[in-house]
């Protein structure tokens, strides 16, 4: 068989794959957009999850407190999605009440941290996977979200401790994706498209934690 047969035939095979998990690459018929099409629906599969760690966090010194999955949806990216922004929210309550929700079920959102006023990050939903977090399916697969325990209104929830670790954070998942440490890639959730939400709110000091962040960047490049 000649190479331009070998062709014609993988292409139909990816072409009825693509039919299989929905057909939305097939339709447009061609190779390429099928591959496309079939790397981001592999997770919508049934009885596909990837292995993974238990109990693994993406950033050291993180402690590990799982969501419900009703709060997220897994995901294998950069390789299904880019990742090329992170939101910072604020979670209008405790850390335990954070965590509280985030383990609800019905709750339909969490974020993949959260940092502590005394500057201890909680990671509860990897990287990799996709955080109902910024009420916009768009964001959502393309960023990480970074909660901070405390009230938009309450400037003195937002402590030395807290910026300096959240900044930390932020540094090693730009570092890890590439993606510029400036205010068109790193955003308060207010700035997503579509949402009701106001955090972080006009006490949140954009300058200083932009600072931060730039300095632990530089600090392990």
């Amino acid at each position: 068989m000649g190479s331009g047969a070998r062709k014609k035939d993988a292409d139909r095979r990816i072409g009825r794959r693509a039919l299989l998990v929905g057909g939305a690459a097939a339709a447009v018929g061609t190779a390429v957009l099928a591959r496309d099409e079939l790397a981001r629906l592999w997770w919508r599969m049934p009885g596909v999850e990837k292995a993974r760690v238990r109990g693994a966090v993406d950033f050291r010194g993180a402690r590990w407190l799982a969501a419900s999955t009703g709060n997220f949806r897994w995901a294998d990216r950069p390789d299904d999605y880019d990742v090329d922004m992170i939101v910072v929210h604020v979670t209008q309550g405790s850390l335990a009440s954070a965590v509280q929700v985030f383990q609800d079920p019905a709750h339909r959102a969490a974020a993949h941290y959260i940092v502590g006023k005394d500057g201890r990050v909680t990671q509860m939903i990897r990287e990799l996977d996709v955080a109902f977090h910024a009420g916009n399916r768009a964001y959502n697969e393309r960023s990480v979200g970074i909660e901070h325990e405390g009230f938009v209104d309450r400037p003195q929830d937002f402590t030395d401790a807290m910026y300096a670790a959240s900044a930390r954070l932020a540094a090693g998942i730009c570092r890890r994706y590439g993606i510029p440490v400036d205010r068109e890639h790193i955003i308060g959730h207010v700035e997503v498209p579509g949402t009701d939400h106001t955090d972080p709110g006009e006490h949140w000091d954009w300058d200083r934690y932009l600072r931060l962040v730039r300095e632990a960047h530089a600090a392990t490049a």
